[in-house]
């Protein structure tokens, strides 16, 4: 497994972050970190996420920081000079795909059925992202897709809180998982980057348990 993913793995939450502000990535990396989860994936839906991936890669260089929500090959590699060690999209478009394994660029694309799949395969990709996860049918829907699929492993994000974060960790073709809960927009916007360092190392504590650690 690519080196990246490993850590994805260890990990095992990706906090996927949404900020419509640069000045609040510094603080918010700082309350990741703290947390124990020194992971990010900034979703390009707001102009601050490029520079917000800038600074955090450069002030807390420990941290594994990605993009999400890309969706052209132009944000590929705005995200990537940014700092940027993964990629991550909503669906499979086999144009972007394509771009990023040319280039050596971790990508895991949304999949949320076969053909997806098999699209992913075709372009040598081991892991992909189940996405929107509890929508389209949940851990029941990956278990599924898993059995005909037996070398792909699953990053599904989209509804998975506190709640019910544990079931999917416990499913051995599950790598991680991505999550907002801790990193809420209103506890950023009102600057309650200790809520979040809290909610994080609660986070942490539900993965060990998972995986019996």
């Amino acid at each position: 497994m690519n080196e990246v993913l490993k850590k994805i793995q260890e990990i095992g939450i990706v906090p996927v972050v949404v900020l419509n502000d640069a000045k609040d990535a510094a603080p918010l990396a700082k309350a990741l970190c703290d947390g124990g989860l020194p992971c990010a994936e900034v979703t390009f839906r707001t102009a601050a996420a490029e520079e917000s991936i800038r600074i955090m890669t450069k002030e807390f260089p420990e941290m594994l920081v990605g993009a999400g929500t890309v969706l052209t090959t132009e944000q590929v590699d705005r995200a990537v000079a940014a700092g940027a060690k993964f990629i991550v999209s909503p669906g499979l478009n086999p144009r972007i795909v394509k771009y990023c394994v040319e280039k050596g660029i971790l990508i895991t694309p949304g999949c949320t059925n076969p053909s997806d799949i098999e699209q992913a395969l075709e372009n040598g990709l081991e892991v992909v992202k189940f996405f929107p996860a509890e929508p389209a049918g949940g851990l029941k829907m990956i278990k599924a897709m898993a059995a005909p699929y037996v070398g792909v492993k699953f990053m599904p994000t989209g509804g998975i809180n506190a709640s019910n974060v544990r079931e999917y960790l416990a499913y051995d073709r599950i790598i991680a998982c991505g999550g907002s809960w801790m990193v809420k927009g209103d506890l950023v916007d009102a600057g309650e980057f200790d809520k979040i360092t809290e909610l994080t190392r609660e986070a942490v504590e539900i993965v060990k348990e998972s995986r019996g650690k």
